[in-house]
Parts: C-alpha cells; structure tokens; sequence
C-alpha cells in the first residue's frame, strides 16, 4: 500500500528543440487521485502526459519520475485494431487463463455485454472509446493516464461518457491523469486541476464536488472563472490582457 504519492516528478525539462516545452516542472499525484491538466496549446500537457508514460523517447531533457509498474493509457482516438474482434482488442497482450473471461467483464462494465465478437468499424465512435477504456482498465492500472480522450465526441455523448469514467473510476480506483482543454470537463470530474503555462505549473487547485446542486452550481461557476482567467480568457470570452493573466497566476 502507497504511503506517498503514486507518481512524483521533479524539476522535468523536456525540449525538441532549444525552447523548453516542459521547464523544471514538479508534480505529485496520491493514490485514487484525480487530476485534470487544463492549458492552452503547447503549455506541456501532452508532453508531460507522455513523459510520465514513457512515450517521449523523441524528445530530450532531464528531471526524475517515479511512476507505478501498472500504467494504461486512452488517446483521443481509440487506437482499436481494425481486424480483431472487440474481446481480443480488450484483451492484447493480456495473459493468464481468465484473459477472456476479464476481458468480458470488462466489456461489461463499459456497457458493451454481447458485443465481444463485433468488430470496431461496427461501433460509434463514442461505443469504440468506451472499448478502449475498457482495454485500459482490464489491465487493473493503478495509474490511467488520458490524453483528450473524449475530444473527437459529440457533446452528449462527451456527458455520458464523464457518467462512464466516474463510475468506472469509483469501482477500479486508479490514479488518473486527464489531459483536457474543456474546462467544465475538467470541473466535472476532477479532484484537483492544474493548469499548465510554458511548460510550469501555474494554478493547481482542489475541486470539490457538493451534494447540495445550489451550492455546486455556485463552486462550478466561480471556478469555471478562475480557470478561464489563468488560461486567458475573459468572462465575455474575450482573450485577457498579458497584464491580467499574470495577475491571475
């Protein structure tokens, strides 16, 4: 059992060319936690989703990572293998003799009990993410890590998919790690949010969730406001002044 954080970096630089994309960043997740990374493009949130998945091999730079053995990743395209059934996309590379019977529970938990042996072309876009969430956490994870994961969906089924990933979260629970650029996204299902700016860490903030929905719409409200105004935007959509974002920094 974990008495520290699950993962820990430590002043991580990671540059493609001279200008640093990540520049001396630290970060700690606890086990169970749920943090969403918000920022504008090329703040570092992809870099350092990838660098803590050990995917940035392309890249350069220095820094510590301490990272659990079992880590999934979801990518913004579901990443399902064309000519394989649904239940052996689940469950690839996946060993053991119960492999199959996990990876039937698991397509039941997403909500796809019977389609084990439909292929991927057959299914909604939304229905193939729900399959890879369902390849990431057969693998019980104890750190799922989420690029976009919902970008390329419809906005109602964006909402039945945060349903999906809270419910799935409560019954597995890993660490997760969502990299998002959707702010109300983020405050729907994060513990914590951190929003990233040149590549350091400039907001990192609790994200409660309350029973009373009065008291809910009200913290969604004004945190809505605070993360837009570190990301630069105004409350009339309007992008902020330099002056102002550093002030909200």
């Amino acid at each position: 059992m974990h008495t520290g954080p699950i993962v820990r970096v430590r002043n991580l630089v990671r540059r493609f060319t001279v200008k640093g994309v990540l520049n001396g960043l630290d970060l700690d997740i606890a086990p169970g936690e749920f943090i969403a990374l918000l920022g504008r493009s090329g703040s570092g949130k992809s870099t350092l989703l990838r660098a803590i998945a050990d995917l940035d091999h392309e890249a350069t730079g220095s820094g510590d990572l301490f990272v659990p053995e079992r880590i999934s990743v979801v990518f913004q395209d579901s990443r399902l293998l064309p000519w394989r059934r649904l239940i052996d996309n689940v469950i690839l590379g996946l060993r053991g003799s119960d492999a199959r019977e996990r990876g039937l529970k698991a397509l039941a938990e997403v909500g796809l009990a019977g389609r084990e042996t439909a292929w991927p072309h057959e299914l909604s876009g939304g229905e193939q993410q729900r399959v890879a969430l369902a390849r990431s956490l057969v693998r019980d994870p104890e750190l799922l890590l989420a690029d976009e994961p919902f970008g390329a969906l419809d906005a109602l089924t964006r909402i039945k998919m945060h349903g999906l990933v809270k419910r799935l979260v409560s019954i597995h629970n890993p660490a997760v790690l969502l990299v998002t650029h959707d702010v109300d996204e983020a405050i729907a299902l994060a513990d914590r949010i951190i929003v990233l700016d040149q590549g350091v860490i400039v907001a990192d903030l609790p994200n409660a969730h309350h029973d009373d929905d009065i008291e809910q719409l009200e913290h969604t409200a004004a945190t809505r406001r605070l993360l837009l105004r570190h990301l630069g935007v105004g409350h009339d959509g309007r992008a902020l002044a330099p002056e102002a974002v550093d002030a909200a920094h």
